[in-house]
């Protein structure tokens, strides 16, 4: 995987170290000497990952640095790797506290740098696509601005819950005492019925089962596959803890653990899962609207010629046939014109609720606009819709609409066009041209009624 890697370090040796490691796994390098260089070149170059060293003379420290990168919109979803010479546990802390996924120590182990930033460019990918994705859609507004609180906010506590998979009894105390206060934790020994909370934490070194297993199932698991995992490891054990991160787990923390240690790693991953949750709604959200129209609920004209296509042409090569009706509803104009828009909307929302209600699940009830509607009925045969048009046309008459302002309910009835597909060489404009054409007949017959029509037989 290639990437963009920013590394910040006031000593040119440091910096021209690492950029043979990174260009030698082929990662294009940008290098700064400064905190301040790093924060700007950060927001102007939107690097992908960034090696941040902690000790810099004059101006902000690398601890400054990554609180301004993580407080920046543009840039706070870049992971940060914090690298110093200061091994002690406030140092670390104080690097976790300041937003960065991850904190390493000089001198850094190669094996072990390159496995951390695999790890975290993977993941950087994902946001990425998922970024880009709300940005189209807040370009073609089917996304609006996003005015909820930034779930990267480093000053804001999310509480979550947290499933614990282990069986060191001491440990779990520790955990349980660590995150409790802010989050609920569920212990689940051996990792059975896995549910999808927002933070896993699972024991490698647990002796009543195999940790490696668990996180693999997770990751294969479509309940758990986007879960973050933080796997505990024993300080020694570099081997075991390499293989936690190859597997997907998204950070590490060694024995024995520092509970401060446990509650910074957990709320830095449980941040970054609400992020992408919401990145995630918000394009489910887009891509509802797409489809949606926004009176009715009702599925739209694009959605409608997106499934009718290929339907038809799966019937044109020997699959099921498929039919449409055309629905309008009789007199709307009169209708608006004597209530007024407000009330002729409250009907169109009644109607469309009582057209999905007697509509099967297959079926694709859509609104073409004003008071027409179409329905697309797959795998049915001209017979067979004509009779589930007259069962909707009559549930449609069978009760009067209510509307708000006006006293008496108002009567409602249609007229519904039925057409089917004809044949390898009948064509999707053609059985809309049918349908549209039996529901004239319908109105030109008095309305309230239906009427199917077969296509035109060949010469």
């Amino acid at each position: 995987m290639s990437a963009r890697i920013l590394i910040v370090d006031d000593l040119e040796a440091n910096r021209r170290l690492l950029e043979a490691k990174l260009t030698g796994e082929y990662y294009d390098v940008l290098m700064a000497q400064r905190g301040e260089e790093a924060v700007q070149t950060a927001k102007r170059e939107r690097p992908d990952l960034i090696l941040l060293d902690v000790m810099m003379p004059g101006g902000i420290d690398g601890y400054e640095a990554c609180r301004r990168i993580k407080a920046q919109p543009e840039t706070g979803h870049i992971p940060v790797i914090i690298l110093t010479t200061l091994d002690d546990r406030d140092n670390k802390l104080r690097g976790l506290k300041a937003g960065a996924e991850e904190f390493l120590t000089k001198p850094i182990d190669d094996v072990q740098l390159m496995a951390r930033v695999k790890n975290l460019l993977t993941l950087k990918v994902v946001i990425d696509e998922l970024r880009a994705r709300e940005a189209n859609g807040k370009r073609l507004g089917v996304i609006e601005e996003d005015l909820h609180p930034d779930p990267l906010d480093q000053h804001r506590v999310f509480s979550g819950n947290v499933l614990l998979i282990d069986d060191n009894q001491n440990q779990i105390k520790r955990i349980e005492a660590a995150l409790g206060v802010e989050h609920r934790v569920t212990l689940l020994n051996g990792g059975e019925n896995v549910g999808a909370p927002d933070l896993a934490i699972v024991s490698v070194t647990a002796k009543s089962f195999d940790g490696f297993r668990v996180i693999a199932r997770m990751r294969s698991g479509e309940p758990t596959r986007h879960l973050p995992i933080l796997a505990i490891v024993d300080s020694d054990d570099r081997q075991r803890a390499l293989r936690a991160l190859e597997l997907g787990a998204h950070d590490i923390i060694v024995r024995p653990l520092d509970e401060e240690e446990v509650l910074a790693r957990a709320r830095t991953l449980m941040r970054r899962k609400r992020y992408m949750d919401a990145l995630r709604a918000r394009l489910d959200q887009s891509l509802e609207l797409a489809i949606t129209d926004q009176l009715t609920g009702l599925y739209n004209r694009r959605f409608l010629h997106g499934q009718l296509g290929p339907l038809v042409q799966r019937a044109q090569c020997g699959g099921d046939t498929v039919s449409v009706m055309t629905i309008d509803i009789d007199h709307f104009k009169h209708l608006n014109d004597s209530f007024g828009h407000d009330v002729g909307d409250a009907v169109l929302r009644e109607f469309a609720v009582r057209l999905a209600s007697n509509v099967r699940p297959s079926d694709f009830a859509c609104r073409m606009g004003g008071e027409e509607f179409v329905v697309i009925m797959p795998r049915t045969g001209g017979d067979i819709a004509c009779l589930a048009a007259e069962r909707l046309r009559r549930q449609i008459c069978a009760s009067p609409f209510s509307a708000p302002g006006v006293q008496h309910p108002i009567d409602v009835t249609v007229s519904i066009g039925v057409a089917c597909l004809a044949g390898p060489d009948d064509a999707v404009d053609a059985v809309l041209k049918r349908a549209d054409e039996a529901l004239y007949e319908a109105k030109r017959a008095g309305r309230n009624r239906v009427v199917g029509k077969a296509a035109p037989e060949a010469a």
